[in-house]
């Protein structure tokens, strides 16, 4: 991907950079040769972004060619509405008082290049509303009334920056480019940006790190510059074509914000929010699966008004699941009538609806992987050592946390697991999806359907091994390319 830095007079940006042009904003406007460019980011430092000037038709042609701006229209628009600015910096409002709490006056001025500030002490502040509001060069303006307040914040013209603040100006910028990836050698033949969103702090995340190491080979391999992030990095998803997620997806939960707001950016996210939704509610799958007629075991969706009857209906031992139990946990078995009541004081209190299953003991769950509506891998999930679940978090010894798993051929596999598996996961949409099932008496029944499946090396990846990582690549990969076509001209 290109990287050009726009400017209204050439002598505004005599820096040199590493594989970063620099152009002037009516060369990029009018010349037909940056019409034509497929890939490309675009870093506006015009000196004014007011409407209709060059600054603001700079980014707005950007946008229309497909070039990624920054900043943004959107952004620019921002920046002008003091009540857009208060809404947005409402959740970093701790930080502020607490980086300005031991000033004295009643007004401050924090400039802010390429996300830093000359002092260190505000060097956090700084990064914060850089990602809230990415635009190269910023000056946020802030007055004491009982508490620190942000009344404003606006670009700050590239010639008009103090001359003892240029050479910390130019390290920023430096420091800036290097670390957004947008120069370097590596990068000249690099046609996507792929952003794979990771938890290094997760128990048990759905990749390990050799899986990850694998994606990102096989992204790279395609045209891709990849890039490991973190909740941190909310604000900057624009930056990028896709979003990978490989931590535990849950609704009340940042991987869902990310996977939204990158949805609502026109990035291609595996998995989309949708899928998050229908997967990690138990209440919505059984119902969804019931209307489809897919078998499961037998399933009752408990209430404080039918929690009398949960015996009666499902047996004992039962199962029970909280709404948005993943990797085990939420889910519980109640042994006896004491237990039962027990765990259903505990679930209600938290949710209106829980899910309880007539319990189905097996010596292992078969999981289907599926992607765009195919079969991708298939594994037999066996029970952890001496327990009824595949994980046991309350094992004594580690190695006792987890059942084994075994990857088998889908020549392997029933047909009846693998139709109903099929059947389960098209309900969904057509992602990323890893569907659970019990075989019992030569029929097949759905456990659950898992978004953002398990895939670490050594396990899922025994048949296919590094096909496995380039065929979700290669799935993210026609996405954009279908993306962009679909893009109207």
């Amino acid at each position: 991907m290109r990287k050009i830095v726009v400017v209204d007079n050439l002598r505004d940006w005599e820096v040199p950079l590493e594989e970063v042009e620099v152009v002037a904003a009516q060369k990029y406007l009018t010349d037909t040769a940056y019409t034509d460019i497929k890939n490309a980011r675009i870093f506006n430092l015009c000196r004014s972004y007011r409407y209709q000037s060059a600054g603001y038709y700079v980014s707005l042609l950007a946008e229309a060619r497909g070039h990624k701006a920054i900043p943004s229209v959107t952004t620019m628009q921002d920046l002008k509405s003091p009540t857009i600015v208060r809404a947005i910096t409402v959740e970093i409002d701790e930080l502020i008082q607490k980086s300005l709490g031991s000033l004295r006056s009643g007004t401050f001025t924090l400039s802010i290049y390429f996300g830093q500030n000359l002092a260190k002490k505000y060097e956090k502040l700084s990064k914060q509303l850089h990602d809230l509001f990415q635009a190269p060069l910023l000056r946020a303006q802030f007055v004491y009334k009982d508490a620190w307040v942000l009344q404003s914040i606006s670009p700050i013209p590239v010639n008009e920056v103090p001359e003892d603040h240029r050479s910390y100006m130019i390290d920023f910028a430096r420091s800036y480019f290097a670390r957004h990836r947008f120069a370097g050698v590596r990068l000249t033949r690099k046609i996507y940006d792929l952003a794979i969103l990771v938890d290094p702090m997760e128990k048990a995340p759905p990749s390990n790190e050799r899986a990850i190491q694998h994606f990102v080979e096989a992204a790279e391999s395609m045209g891709f510059y990849t890039e490991l992030i973190t909740k941190d990095d909310y604000r900057r998803l624009a930056e990028f074509d896709a979003l990978f997620i490989r931590e535990t997806t849950a609704v009340n939960h940042h991987t869902y914000r990310f996977s939204r707001k990158a949805f609502a950016e026109g990035l291609v996210v595996i998995d989309d929010p949708v899928s998050i939704l229908r997967c990690t509610n138990k209440v919505y799958l059984a119902e969804l699966l019931a209307k489809a007629k897919v078998p499961v075991p037998k399933t009752m969706i408990i209430h404080k008004d039918n929690r009398n009857q949960v015996e009666a209906e499902l047996g004992l031992p039962c199962v029970l699941k909280k709404p948005d139990s993943s990797f085990s946990m939420g889910v519980v078995k109640a042994k006896d009538n004491a237990s039962l009541h027990q765990e259903l004081d505990r679930m209600l209190e938290d949710s209106e609806l829980i899910i309880g299953q007539e319990y189905t003991p097996t010596d292992y769950d078969w999981r289907i992987g599926i992607l765009d509506r195919q079969p991708l891998y298939a594994c037999k999930y066996f029970m952890a050592k001496g327990h009824w679940q595949i994980y046991n978090w309350n094992g004594k010894k580690k190695q006792d946390e987890e059942g084994a798993g075994e990857t088998v051929a889908f020549e392997q596999v029933p047909f009846h697991v693998l139709h109903t598996a099929l059947k389960a996961a098209n309900l969904i949409g057509d992602g990323l999806y890893g569907v659970d099932l019990k075989d019992i008496n030569g029929k097949a029944y759905v456990i659950e359907i898992n978004d953002n499946p398990s895939i670490d090396a050594g396990c899922e990846d025994k048949i296919l091994k590094k096909d496995l990582y380039t065929a979700i690549i290669k799935s993210i990969k026609r996405r954009i390319d279908n993306h962009k076509q679909a893009r109207p001209e």
